[in-house]
């Protein structure tokens, strides 16, 4: 093929000379036969050259090809490939565990929190299978994040520990932070009445999304330290219910416990469990969340903020359904655009006698009207004592018992004294802060004097040096002490 190809471009360049002997040109000093002979020379020289060039480059491409496959590998796990058993029928904890394992051993270069290794978005994949484990998947002490876990079911086994968690977050070492971005996602989690579902721990831009967690004694879920964890589109039960279940008044343990700061719950539903949603922490945000877990009469809590006297916590769009609301001693709180069902209710409890910066408006509230309040104060322990901007107001309320901080009234009489009794509707017993009042009379002969009298017991009085056919008008606010 070689002896081809030189002999055609020697027949090439023969061609060429005669054509450059013979040929005209429209150019003076066209150089002689030898010089363009030369040149011919060279362009034969550079043919053969590409040809060489263009070959070793294609070898070597190919040898490059070769080495990177071989050198390279998918940061997919496939856990089965890891001799899972994906009938649920044997144990695979031990190859589960190995596969979370093998993610840490091959990090990229970079960080993201100091001292977290970037794991470069591995994922371990469950295959859509149903796993049993017989001790918690836990990750390693080496610090990382940039990693998935999805894609499948796991069962706790019938000798699982009932005091740890079936995926648990955490690590021995003091550092302030274990592990950063790292998502569980569309898992099944059933725990066998053994323990819980996820554990986090010290941990940041932890996402839970579309998990199923079920046959919980102690959390669904349980968020300690660090922050921002995010809980969205999940399901979350003791037991498997769609309500009305005659064992509700035995339903025990926490669907979401969440023991830190500034972490989402969103779009949850909570079927079962003795308390829906703890919080016990800071700046955290709950929107969306559904709980029916155990029905108030029963002793079941929807929502816990157990935060005493630093709260600061935010309540949105949720749905209450026969549970309610409970906060300690709160401190700016705001419970906003929510619905109450079935006599659902807010209980603010005395602790130390504080409520402040509370907000509970725009909220709709139904029940069977038996007299049930759509606020209660619980002052067992303690009275109230240090309230301020306290605001329930612009509630709708059908079958409960309207409870407001801010309320407005009249009445009509032929005399010298007029009363509004607020104490029905007003939350806080004989707190008045600030009055607005109007005497509107009719054609009168004299123009009486008139006075605020008294504001005790939440009843308005107004009195005039004259009997006088009037109508009062008064709005009173409870909600805060302070004055511009």
């Amino acid at each position: 093929m070689a002896i081809k190809r030189r002999d055609l471009l020697i027949k090439m360049l023969i061609s060429l000379v005669l054509i450059f002997d013979h040929g005209e040109s429209s150019y003076s000093g066209v150089g002689s036969y030898d010089d363009e002979l030369l040149q011919m020379a060279s362009i034969k020289a550079s043919f053969l050259n590409r040809d060489s060039i263009s070959s070793s480059s294609s070898r070597s491409h190919t040898i490059h090809q070769v080495v990177h496959q071989k050198s390279w590998s998918s940061r997919e796990h496939h856990v089965i490939e890891y001799g899972a058993d994906p009938t649920g029928k044997s144990d695979s904890t031990e190859a589960l565990q190995q596969a979370i394992f093998d993610v840490f051993r091959s990090p990229v270069d970079g960080h993201l929190m100091q001292g977290v290794t970037n794991l470069g978005g591995a994922e371990v994949h469950l295959d859509g299978g149903t796993y049993i484990i017989s001790r918690p998947l836990r990750l390693p002490e080496v610090h990382g994040g940039n990693f998935m876990i999805h894609g499948g079911s796991l069962r706790a086994s019938d000798n699982f520990p009932t005091d740890r968690h079936l995926i648990e977050l955490w690590s021995p070492s003091d550092s302030p932070i274990s592990y950063e971005y790292i998502t569980l996602k569309d898992l099944l989690l059933d725990s066998n009445f053994r323990g819980g579902g996820i554990s986090i721990f010290n941990s940041v831009r932890i996402t839970i999304e579309n998990c199923y967690i079920s046959r919980f004694t102690t959390d669904g879920i349980l968020i300690k330290g660090g922050h921002e964890t995010s809980i969205s589109n999940s399901f979350i039960g003791q037991h498997i219910t769609v309500g009305g279940d005659p064992r509700e008044k035995d339903f025990s343990g926490i669907g979401i416990n969440v023991a830190g700061n500034d972490n989402a719950v969103t779009d949850v539903v909570i079927f079962s469990a003795a308390i829906g949603v703890l919080v016990e922490g800071q700046a955290n945000i709950l929107t969306g969340v559904h709980c029916y877990n155990k029905a108030a009469g029963l002793g079941g809590v929807g929502i816990y903020l157990k935060s005493p006297g630093f709260t600061q916590n935010r309540i949105l769009n949720c749905y209450l359904d026969f549970t309610g609301i409970v906060m300690e001693d709160p401190v700016q709180v705001q419970i906003s655009n929510s619905f109450f069902l079935g006599n659902a209710q807010i209980k603010i409890k005395s602790l130390k006698g504080v409520v402040k910066g509370v907000s509970i408006v725009n909220n709709m509230f139904s029940g069977d009207y038996s007299g049930v309040p759509i606020v209660r104060l619980d002052e067992t322990e303690e009275p109230f004592t240090r309230i301020d901007q306290v605001v329930v107001d612009r509630n709708s309320v059908r079958g409960m018992k309207l409870r407001s901080t801010a309320a407005r009234g009249s009445v009509w009489g032929n005399g010298t004294i007029w009363t509004v009794d607020f104490s029905d509707v007003l939350l806080f017993p004989n707190r008045i802060k600030t009055v607005q009042y109007t005497l509107q009379a009719g054609k009168l002969k004299v123009f009486p004097k008139h006075v605020l009298r008294d504001l005790s017991g939440n009843a308005v009085t107004v009195e005039s040096d004259v009997p006088v056919s009037a109508t009062v008008h008064v709005a009173v606010d409870q909600s805060t002490d302070g004055y511009i």
